[in-house]
């Protein structure tokens, strides 16, 4: 059955109309919840992007494809396309903290736009949202209130008042990922929990003969088994290992082919067991991680 929405927000403003804040530019919203007042719940729909620095969120919170519990105050990315928010269940409540919204037409051909595929944030889904420190809260929030300010001011200077709001944008942004390196770095520090994991859903991948059915194990996969997004799955590993997920994976492969290589299997055999469509991709594969054919492995590991 379809979700049911409360609110489409197709543009930048029209959160903020919807629970009576202020409207002050027609491409960039920012909303301090503090003065609002209490406001309803709301389930949305995303055309435009937005950054929510809350205090506290609402329990049961739908954030990406699951439930987001988090009320000790944190930082949510929603891209154009996806879904957050908690459905109206007739309830008020006063929340405190900063929103942030503004769409593609104003990023358009900007340093913003130019840079998005930097921001992993805005695909990161359900439990990945980025927990602050006081000192990272009270940053991001001086910077969304400069943000109000200069749309606010009655000075507007047409395109250089706008690259200034741009520029706001673009530093927000820039300290979001700042932090959210900072959050890897954390989890990197104790990331054998993940790291092993990892290794255990390619391991299980192969020995429950998943290869035979569907392919080489792909980082999709590996990173639904631990139920993160690929995004930030990606960063993890990265962070952790200093390698991708991809690389690790081809990594993976590349030792088991070997392993088979020197059980006597032959290269076609290997190229079977190990889920390749055909044998001239793993042999490409196997090169470009030895620089060797598996033939030539092979034949450099028998006895003089």
């Amino acid at each position: 059955m379809p979700t049911k929405l409360d609110l489409y927000i197709n543009e930048a403003n029209d959160y903020a109309r919807d629970i009576g804040a202020p409207v002050w530019h027609p491409h960039v919203s920012v909303i301090h919840y503090d003065e609002v007042g209490e406001v309803r719940h709301t389930l949305n729909r995303y055309s435009v992007y937005g950054l929510f620095l809350q205090r506290e969120f609402p329990e049961n919170l739908t954030y990406g494809i699951g439930r987001y519990d988090e009320t000790d105050g944190s930082l949510l990315a929603l891209a154009p396309g996806q879904i957050g928010g908690k459905r109206d269940d007739g309830t008020r409540r006063q929340y405190h903290g900063w929103a942030l919204l503004f769409d593609q037409q104003f990023v358009q051909g900007s340093e913003i736009e130019r840079r998005l595929a930097d921001y992993h944030f805005f695909s990161y889904s359900t439990n990945e949202a980025l927990f602050l420190t006081e000192e990272e809260k009270d940053v991001l929030a001086g910077l969304m209130g400069n943000v109000r300010k200069e749309i606010q001011t009655s000075d507007k200077k047409g395109e250089l008042h706008d690259d200034i709001i741009r520029d706001y944008i673009l530093l927000i942004l820039d300290y979001c990922k700042r932090f959210y390196h900072r959050q890897f770095q954390e989890i990197a520090k104790t990331g054998n929990d993940i790291l092993s994991r990892f290794q255990q859903v390619l391991i299980d991948y192969y020995d429950k003969g998943r290869q035979l059915k569907n392919g080489l194990p792909s980082v999709k996969h590996c990173a639904s088994e631990l139920c993160l997004s690929p995004g930030y799955f990606g960063d993890i590993i990265r962070e952790a290992m200093g390698e991708s997920p991809k690389d690790y994976i081809r990594s993976f492969i590349v030792m088991r082919a070997k392993n088979l290589l020197m059980s006597g299997m032959h290269v076609t055999q290997v190229s079977e067991r190990l889920g390749f469509e055909y044998p001239n991709h793993f042999t490409r594969l196997f090169k470009q991680v030895t620089g060797k054919t598996p033939s030539q492995f092979y034949t450099e590991q028998q006895p003089k």
